[in-house]
This record gives C-alpha cells, sequence and structure tokens, in this order.
C-alpha cells in the first residue's frame, strides 16, 4: 500500500513539473490561440438625390462595417481606430465606428454633389459654345453630354479573414461605380494586425532583405499554376502584364498556413479578370522569414 501511494505521489509530482516547465516555456505555450477579442456589425445603406428632389438622379451608399467591440488586457480605442482608419480613411481614425460611417457618407453626398455641379456647368459652356458657332454641334462624337448627370453607387465592407495568437487578418473591399460605362471598379484592400502592440504587420517586419526579389518566382510559379497554364506567354494571352517584373505588392493577409497577396486589377492584369489572389504556404518562404518575430513563431506551429 505505501508503494502504491509513494508510486502515486512520484506521479502528482511528475505532472505538476510538466505543468510549471509548459507554463515557464517561452515557445508555443503562451502563443494563445484564442485571441478573446468581440466584434460588432454596423449595415446601413443611404441614397442622396441632387436637390433633394426624388426625380433627379441619385448616389447610392451602401456600408457593412465589422469592427472589435470588447478586447480583454488590450488598447480597444486603438485597434478600433486602426479599423476605422483601414475603412475610412485617416480623416475619420479619431471618430468612433457609428460617427466615422455618418463623417464619411456626408462627405459621399456632398462629393457627388460637386460632381453634379461640375458637371451641370460643363454642359451649360458646350450649349453656350453651340450658340455662338453656328454649323459646329460640340455634343456630337465625342463631346457627347447629356443634360441628364449619371447616377452613382459605392459599397464598402470588411471581412475577417484570420484571428488567432495574437493577430487579426482583414480585407476592405470597395466597389463602386459613376453610371459611365466601364466605370465599375472593385478594390481589395488587406491589413494585418498584432495584436500584443496594436500596430499594423508590414512586409519589413516579416521578410529578410531581399525578399521581394526572391519571391519573383514564387508568385509566377503561383500565377501559372492558379490560371492552369505552362508559360509566361500563356499568361500574358489570357490578360495578363508585366508579370516578368511582378514584386510583393504589401496588399497581403496572413494565417496559419501562410501569406496571401491580393493584386488589384490593373496592377498586372486586365480589369476584365478577376482580381489574382497568390497564396505562398510557409514551407515555402520559411527561408524568407526574420527569425524571432510573430510571424516566424506562426509559422513554426
Amino acid at each position: 500500500m505505501e508503494k502504491l501511494i509513494g508510486r502515486l505521489n512520484f506521479i502528482l509530482i511528475l505532472l505538476i513539473l510538466i505543468v510549471i516547465i509548459s507554463c515557464n516555456n517561452n515557445g508555443t505555450s503562451k502563443f494563445r490561440v484564442d485571441n478573446d477579442i468581440e466584434f460588432d456589425t454596423i449595415r446601413t445603406t443611404k441614397r442622396h438625390h441632387i436637390e433633394g428632389d426624388s426625380k433627379n438622379p441619385y448616389c447610392d451608399i451602401r456600408i457593412e462595417f465589422v469592427y472589435p467591440k470588447n478586447k480583454k488586457e488590450t488598447d480597444l480605442k486603438n485597434i478600433q481606430q486602426f479599423f476605422v482608419k483601414s475603412m475610412f480613411g485617416s480623416p475619420f481614425a479619431e471618430m468612433e465606428p457609428k460617427q466615422a460611417i455618418d463623417a464619411y457618407i456626408s462627405s459621399y453626398f456632398y462629393n457627388y454633389s460637386k460632381d453634379a455641379d461640375t458637371y451641370r456647368g460643363t454642359v451649360t459652356d458646350m450649349n453656350d459654345l453651340n450658340t455662338l458657332i453656328p454649323g459646329i454641334d460640340l455634343h456630337d462624337s465625342e463631346h457627347i453630354m447629356n443634360d441628364m448627370f449619371y447616377s452613382y453607387f459605392e459599397s464598402l465592407s470588411d471581412s475577417i479573414t484570420f484571428n488567432q495568437y495574437d493577430i487579426i487578418s482583414f480585407q476592405v473591399k470597395q466597389s463602386n461605380s459613376k453610371g459611365e460605362p466601364n466605370s465599375f471598379y472593385v478594390s481589395y484592400s488587406n491589413y494585418v494586425l498584432n495584436l500584443n502592440t496594436g500596430v499594423q504587420i508590414l512586409e519589413g517586419d516579416i521578410f529578410i532583405a531581399g525578399y521581394d526579389y526572391a519571391m519573383q518566382n514564387m508568385i509566377i510559379t503561383a500565377l501559372i499554376e492558379q490560371n492552369d497554364v505552362e508559360t509566361l506567354e500563356d499568361l500574358e494571352d489570357i490578360g495578363y502584364f508585366g508579370v516578368r517584373e511582378i514584386v510583393p505588392n504589401k496588399n497581403f493577409l496572413i494565417n496559419d498556413k501562410g501569406i496571401t497577396y491580393t493584386f488589384n486589377k490593373g496592377e498586372y492584369s486586365a480589369y476584365q479578370l478577376d482580381a489574382p489572389e497568390v497564396f505562398l504556404p510557409y514551407n515555402v518562404i520559411r527561408p524568407l522569414l526574420r527569425e524571432g518575430t510573430i510571424i516566424s513563431k506562426l509559422a513554426n506551429l
């Protein structure tokens, strides 16, 4: 009986030692998976008619803003400001989320009204010139203008793509149209935030010197594979350009598998193509990672 109790005590002491060693380990044991952060979402859709008349052209705006509303042991205000700035721009960075949305919408409506005033002034000038110069119609050819201004549309949203290990990755999507043919455009802006510091993670924080040119072939190879072609020339045939000089563009997302770059339309591809996304796993880029950073820890999990 005494031997049994002695063995149980030994096992108990061993387990306690294991727990103590694990808690004091500087490795992944302190690298918590759960960020313990809560998010909220504000959704709004607004329309503004020129001069407040529903018979006139209008602009529409739709916003869906996901932002952090609670985080233990962290400066929540600093994180919220980063989200607001990333979503709406620097002029709105110091505002609360709801205040920033209202201010952004007011600015959008104001700019639309200014564009409409400029357009009307230009149409008036064209009509005056037509009157002064008989036989010449400046509304013809490339000078065609309508008396009625175009309607605008904008959609602005963000989405959380990764939220673990003291890292938040999120993407801001903006699409807009100014009514004219071929005016519709979609752009993607990616952000990675270090919750330990409250500071955005940049390429220079992740990679060693010379990483950009070292990653060229990785990106090219990924694009060739994604598009199911065999050569650079094949990529050019389907609408890519300048791919031989492609380098990381700072527009990236991070997760526990690797890094994803988004190249917006017009960077290295025609506007008719979807914005290319290039995923590079950690086992490919590991030699380029700086040692001791939060990303190198993530890559070694």
